[in-house]
């Protein structure tokens, strides 16, 4: 199975168009942004929110699957504005718990709403947040097991603006979901955290900067079979990470879930560009990569274990480096938070 990854290149010409999985313009239905999983287990919305979601010093990754399992897609956001006092809340919200037992996760922005499945709590309030799971303090363990089914619907009246959200703006109506619903009261401090500061190898960037104009006519396609074009990200079935005409963002977004650490950039790369990134196989429990020691460099730590580890393979195939560094990083501390309220 292959799936997608959320980018955030150049502004698409029109609005951001997709169905059903985890982009651009790429399919003629629903505006969405959406995270799947299948297989594997997870451990991994306006005013009178406790906490807005926090400014980042860097993109926070989006979730990034195990390679060879089913991994996500999220679309990118309307170049449209819509006004802070614009911004509709859900008129009816359903959250049920989850009893398919099926593994797979989905979350997707619709046309009237959003709608998630089988998904925990934990990683609602991630998505939410915009944040990793070290970014996260106070969470109950329950939070990470209970799966829920969630179908929240705006009003009639707010149809309209729904395609025009920004993803931050989406983010905003999924925190004041978790407020009302879920209890959700946090507050936001900051922490000294380990990192990986990505930066160009010594041999330099064997990045390929796209054209901006390039439509990939023979790149990656939707489900619908339709040309991607830039701004768009794909695992497949192997764990090949293909990205085509995406800014680094995205990269460190995959880049740190897969060391489970946030990676900020420090590439100085501004363009957007096209690049193939094979992941390593699973080595040990989890399936992800060991994370340098706190001081102590990627290529130390790759010698500990056998095979290539994601330090290795970054900097052979994409002739960048993953530093390990310390740097001050928004924590959200959940205050309270407690099972969905009766719908």
């Amino acid at each position: 199975m292959t799936g997608f990854a959320r980018s955030a290149a150049a502004p698409p010409p029109s609005r951001s168009l997709c169905t059903g999985v985890r982009a651009r313009k790429l399919w003629q239905a629903l505006v969405c942004a959406v995270i799947i999983y299948a297989g594997g287990s997870l451990t991994r919305a306006n005013a009178q929110t406790q906490t807005p979601p926090p400014s980042q010093p860097a993109p926070a990754p989006a979730p990034a699957p195990e390679p060879g399992k089913s991994p996500m897609r999220m679309a990118i956001p309307s170049t449209e504005t819509v006004p802070p006092d614009k911004v509709p809340e859900f008129a009816v919200a359903s959250i049920k718990p989850d009893k398919s037992g099926s593994g797979g996760v989905r979350i997707m922005f619709g046309p009237d709403g959003f709608t998630a499945e089988n998904i925990p709590l934990k990683l609602l309030i991630r998505e939410a947040f915009d944040v990793n799971d070290d970014q996260i303090s106070g969470l109950p363990d329950w939070t990470g097991s209970a799966m829920f089914d969630i179908d929240a619907k705006v009003d009639s009246a707010d149809l309209g603006v729904m395609d025009k959200l920004t993803f931050d703006q989406r983010k905003q109506m999924m925190v004041k979901l978790l407020t009302d619903r879920f209890g959700l009261k946090t507050h936001q401090e900051t922490k000294d955290l380990p990192v990986y500061a990505l930066v160009v190898a010594k041999g330099g960037s064997k990045l390929h900067e796209a054209k901006p104009d390039s439509t990939y006519p023979n790149g990656l396609k939707g489900p619908d079979g339709q040309a991607g074009g830039p701004g768009m990200m794909m695992f497949n079935g192997q764990g090949q990470l293909t990205g085509q005409g995406v800014p680094i963002s995205d990269l460190t977004r995959i880049l740190g879930q897969q060391t489970q650490r946030t990676v900020i950039d420090k590439t100085g790369l501004t363009g957007i560009y096209d690049f193939t990134l094979q992941m390593p196989p699973p080595r040990g429990p989890g399936a992800m990569p060991k994370p340098a020691s706190d001081g102590a460099s990627a290529a130390g730590d790759d010698a500990q274990d056998t095979g290539p580890s994601i330090f290795t393979t970054v900097e052979d195939q994409l002739g960048l480096k993953l530093e390990s560094q310390k740097a001050p990083l928004p924590v959200i501390v959940i205050d309270h938070i407690q099972q969905p309220s009766a719908n």
